[in-house]
């Protein structure tokens, strides 16, 4: 799988290629040539993966309710846990 071909699939998309590519893998029941390219595809759709969920992390904002009734938002790295 081509990096252009993993950055046209959805998040959804890439998850679920990503959990076939495991269900084989983990079979056990597919020949060592092809099992070492599942692994290559798993690799590159794990990290596609990871990088849609930051992207998106950086985009979650906290909603809050001002003391005078307003809504702000505040970004998600400034939101005391």
């Amino acid at each position: 799988m081509t990096t252009e071909a993993t950055e046209e699939l959805s998040f959804e998309e890439a998850l679920t290629q990503l959990e076939t590519l495991v269900r084989e893998l983990e079979s056990g029941r597919i020949k060592l040539d092809d099992a070492v390219t599942a692994y290559e595809k798993a690799v590159a759709l794990k990290k596609f993966c990871e990088n849609k969920l930051k992207a998106a992390q950086l985009k979650i904002e906290k909603i809050e309710l001002t003391p005078d009734g307003e809504l702000t938002t505040t970004p998600l790295d400034k939101v005391e846990e």
